[in-house]
């Protein structure tokens, strides 16, 4: 028997061995509805690769100086706030200062309206300036976008009650804002003053995926496009630094997420606490079902879905009152926040919870005990439950 022979026998018992080894210490796969990240399912092949372009802009492309990050940055790539397209830490949470009513923002030549917290070397980084007020955002889970991106105008307005007519103690209302020059309104928009109905953002004063994502790259990571072609340290339109193409992928991308996949439908105590969850009037804001009108993409395209959302704007009182505001929303209203992948919350979280707009809330309860204004009602309601009917309830959310 050759040397040769020997050394290939004994190099496959190796490679044996270490597949044996490497298959017993690899995790298991995660099932689908225990990750938030990954396509709608019925994408034609051309969506799927289209998806798959985007997905590579978010997730791995890393800005550096030579490739147009900065001079003043937050982060150096989208996927660095959003891991697993997850909510974010208080490691990547956004400062936003400065507008106090809906007058408009007083420190926009001083930085305004986002913090800029890190710089290239030889830069300095931006402060918030003396007398601004600000708050804290955390960046929110990904996923699902493209369905509240096409929910209609009128189903939205249909939500709101202003004038609280119908005495339940809740009014909410959508953030009336002006849209930015390259966004095209929605077919059917309603308009009020010339101004549109925002969805996206903690004080929904953001009109659609596209703004978001051209405004992301250049706030977050200081990247000018045809868009958001001006650099934030000195204010002067440059040249682009990311192609139109590249921004629609990554729209594309963001609109085509899946939404998140609940768990543990079938078990008593998660049954029992979504009847609570009704019986608390926790579904006046965070409505469980809406639909979508008509999209281009057709998969989106007249769908019903659950997200647990208005996207409306609510009086949440004085303990989430930080005295700065977007658009027509006053300090103390936000947008309801999707509950949809809540229980998924801390696997992009390093295990811990970090919730509310700002991520001062530890734990589902704590966030809850926080509510005010319009919810306070409900916080009531909430601290009226048995321990039993509290942890059913807490169970229903964390299978959301």
């Amino acid at each position: 028997m050759g040397k040769n022979f020997i050394y290939l026998l004994f190099t496959l018992f190796c490679c044996a061995i270490l597949f044996s080894t490497c298959e017993k210490i690899l995790p298991p796969t995660p099932a689908e509805n225990e990750l938030l990240d990954g396509p709608i399912p019925g994408l034609t092949g051309a969506e799927n690769a289209r998806f798959l372009k985007g997905d590579i802009a978010f997730n791995d492309e890393i800005f550096t100086p030579q490739t147009g990050l900065g001079p003043l940055f937050v982060a150096t790539s989208c996927g660095s706030c959003h891991a697993g397209d997850g909510k974010g830490t208080p490691f990547t949470t956004l400062t936003r200062f400065g507008q106090t009513d809906h007058t408009g923002n007083r420190f926009l030549h001083q930085g305004g309206p986002q913090l800029q917290h890190r710089a290239l070397a030889g830069i300095q980084p931006e402060g918030v300036p003396s007398g601004a007020t600000f708050a804290k955002f955390t960046p929110p889970a990904n996923t699902g976008l493209g369905f509240l991106d096409f929910v209609a105008d009128a189903d939205i307005m249909s939500m709101a009650d202003p004038d609280d007519a119908n005495g339940d103690g809740i009014s909410g209302v959508p953030n009336w804002i002006n849209l930015r020059g390259y966004v095209t309104p929605r077919a059917n928009a309603m308009v009020q003053n010339g101004q549109h109905i925002g969805r996206f953002g903690k004080k929904a004063a953001t009109y659609d995926l596209l703004q978001q994502t051209a405004t992301a790259y250049n706030q977050d990571m200081g990247i000018s496009s045809n868009f958001e072609p001006y650099d934030t340290y000195t204010g002067h339109e440059i040249d682009p630094e990311v192609s139109n193409q590249t921004i629609q992928d990554v729209v594309f991308y963001l609109q085509t997420l899946k939404v998140p996949v609940p768990r543990k439908e079938d078990n008593s105590e998660v049954k029992a606490g979504k009847q609570l969850f009704q019986k608390i009037q926790c579904a006046s804001c965070h409505r469980p079902e809406l639909k979508t009108g008509y999209s281009p993409i057709a998969v989106l395209s007249f769908k019903t879905f659950q997200p647990y959302t208005d996207l409306l704007l609510h009086d949440m009182g004085t303990a989430l009152d930080d005295g700065y505001t977007e658009g027509s929303a006053t300090t103390a209203e936000w947008r309801t926040p999707p509950l949809w992948g809540l229980g998924l919350s801390k696997n992009s979280q390093g295990g811990k919870y970090f919730l509310l707009h700002d991520g001062r809330a530890k734990s589902i309860e704590e966030a809850i005990l926080l509510h005010g204004g319009e919810a306070q009602n409900s916080k009531a309601l909430y601290q009226a439950l048995s321990p039993q009917e509290k942890q059913q309830l807490i169970q229903f959310l964390e299978s959301l």
